[in-house]
């Protein structure tokens, strides 16, 4: 089918409107979002082996999970055992100041991997992230994630195979929101501001100290997308247009 020299003008116009529009769109680009954030845990989901879940901290910075009444494996149990305590992570948050699609520290976590008797364990837990964002007007959001937490049998005390592990759930890593009418999402990168980094693990009985970091990218909006569109069918049509011409 051949596109007409009208039709191709009248896309030439949009393409005029639309790099206008996109030039908009820029000057989000360019803002820089400061303010403070701090993190709180939400009721967990227990696994499938899970029958009887222990935890407590939800609505605090700090969560602990698991019946920690169990002495680690060890030659002379139990006689020689000691309760280390129950799985624990704690979220610190913390000052930031970031530009659009730039990585920042969201927080500070502190993973304690304890001894816990199974089934007493979860499988998930929500992260509620709250952000006090000030550009020019000051603004809270709160921005809910979930991690999931991968709990290991114990067989040989000491042993990397004890390790257990915390995820961050991609499925959730990114929510939205509105600022002075243009739409952006937070999302959580990992615990690495240069590498993609989902998971940390800590040993058996030991602590992982880590932070988790975050960026702040723009939504662009519909019409800009199909103007994306309408100007590649346009520059195709048009040199079409001039090759024939010529």
């Amino acid at each position: 089918m051949k596109l007409s020299l009208i039709f191709a003008t009248a896309i030439s116009s949009f393409f005029v409107g639309a790099t206008t529009g996109f030039g908009f769109s820029g000057q989000a680009h360019a803002l820089t979002f400061s303010g403070i954030s701090s993190g709180t845990w939400g009721e967990p989901t227990p696994g499938s082996i899970d029958t009887t879940p222990l935890y407590t901290g939800v609505g605090s910075n700090t969560f602990l999970w698991g019946d920690a009444n169990v002495c680690p494996p060890a030659s002379n149990a139990p006689s020689g055992c000691t309760i280390t305590g129950s799985n624990e992570l704690i979220l610190n948050g913390n000052s930031f100041s970031t530009d659009i699609n730039s990585p920042f520290k969201i927080g500070d976590l502190t993973y304690f991997n304890g001894t816990v008797l199974q089934g007493t364990s979860v499988e998930f837990v929500p992260l509620n992230i709250n952000l006090s964002l000030r550009p020019s007007v000051g603004i809270s959001q709160v921005f809910d994630f979930k991690l999931r937490l991968v709990n290991t049998y114990n067989e040989v005390t000491d042993s990397d195979n004890n390790a257990d592990f915390v995820f961050i759930d991609t499925n959730l890593s990114d929510r939205s929101f509105t600022f002075e009418g243009n739409k952006y999402t937070l999302e959580l990168t990992g615990f690495n501001p240069d590498v993609s980094q989902i998971s940390i693990k800590a040993l058996e009985g030991a602590t992982t100290k880590t932070a988790i970091y975050a960026k702040i990218k723009t939504i662009p909006e519909p019409a800009s997308v199909a103007g994306l569109s309408l100007i590649g069918i346009y520059l195709i049509s048009r040199k079409k247009f001039l090759k024939k011409k010529y």
